[in-house]
């Protein structure tokens, strides 16, 4: 684990584990984060999966299942659709994407009758733990979003902003990145940066100190800032960086994670429950980061389905 994930873990010792449905965790990396989670006291796991091969990858790996919960679906599609009736039943308190593909899981939330919509649009974060970097910056949306309206940038950054309140950001600072740090009506980032500022001012986005354009340079050096002469209070020490795409965002959390040995916590944001949202290729580190901050979210806002959820007995498929 790294530091700043390893203080996430740390604060979700200090409440109950959350009951948390695992979709289709029918492999190994999937089923054993989510059993480490639950030896941290993270959460309590719902396996909504294949019971066989579940049961075979436990006894492969030598780990055991009693103390969970499954709950039986044949494929991915079925598992994705079960889990969000328990959440919409308020069965489970979080969901984590377990060995399916994005979309599967995202089709089965966004769904009209999923039970799961708040008003607020979904949206993905990353909550990076840089090791050269002095404090948790989260990169948003890097995963949902692909090309993302002004509007739909104003609720990026205001779910980014839920979050960091979430995880006890004392003063948030988020830098809406560009390519450069000047507005220009050839590049079309930076009129919405401009315009997001200006919703700031007006309170469209509020909790938040947001600056824009900035170029990925001058959002997290202060040297750079300061030989461009940029004077903002983001400047230099931004914590969310707020990106133009789904492909500027993908690729520069890919660079954090690969060339600046980041660990990257994923989760989906918008929806009534937190959802925990990794790829398939994270370490159990990273899972466990990313159920951890499911946790402290679901803890700042909790679930707005019918009632606080109801724990049942195990129930072996």
């Amino acid at each position: 684990m790294s530091a700043h994930h390893d203080g996430l873990i740390a604060r979700c010792r200090e409440l109950p584990a959350m009951r948390t449905a695992i979709v289709y965790p029918c492999d190994e990396l999937a089923l054993e984060s989510a059993l480490v989670a639950a030896a941290a006291g993270i959460v309590s796991p719902v396996l909504v999966g294949d019971p066989v091969r579940m049961t075979v990858l436990a006894r492969d790996r030598a780990v055991h299942l009693e103390s969970c919960e499954i709950v039986a679906a044949a494929d991915p599609r079925a598992a994705a659709v079960r889990s969000v009736e328990l959440a919409r039943n308020g069965e489970v308190q979080a969901i984590m994407k377990g060995s399916l593909h994005s979309d599967e899981l995202l089709h089965a939330i966004a769904s009209p009758d999923s039970g799961l919509h708040t008003g607020r649009r979904l949206t993905h974060a990353y909550v990076m733990d840089v090791p050269s970097y002095a404090e948790p910056l989260i990169v948003t949306d890097a995963v949902v979003n692909m090309a993302p309206t002004l509007d739909e940038k104003r609720e990026i950054a205001q779910n980014a902003i839920d979050l960091a309140r979430a995880l006890h950001v004392e003063e948030i600072r988020v830098a809406v990145l560009s390519a450069v740090e000047t507005v220009s009506a050839r590049i079309g980032s930076t009129l919405d940066a401009a315009a997001l500022c200006k919703m700031s001012d007006r309170g469209q986005i509020t909790g938040a100190s947001v600056d824009g354009p900035l170029a990925l340079d001058d959002a997290v050096s202060v040297q750079a800032a300061r030989e461009k002469n940029i004077v903002s209070a983001v400047a230099g020490r931004a914590n969310v960086l707020l990106v133009p795409d789904f492909e500027s965002g993908n690729m520069l959390a890919k660079a954090l994670i690969l060339l600046a040995k980041a660990r990257a916590a994923g989760v989906v944001l918008g929806a009534a429950i937190p959802i925990a949202f990794t790829s398939r290729a994270d370490s159990i580190a990273t899972h466990v980061a990313s159920l951890a901050v499911a946790r402290l979210l679901a803890a700042r806002a909790p679930a707005t389905l019918r009632g606080a959820p109801r724990h049942r007995a195990t129930r072996r498929a």
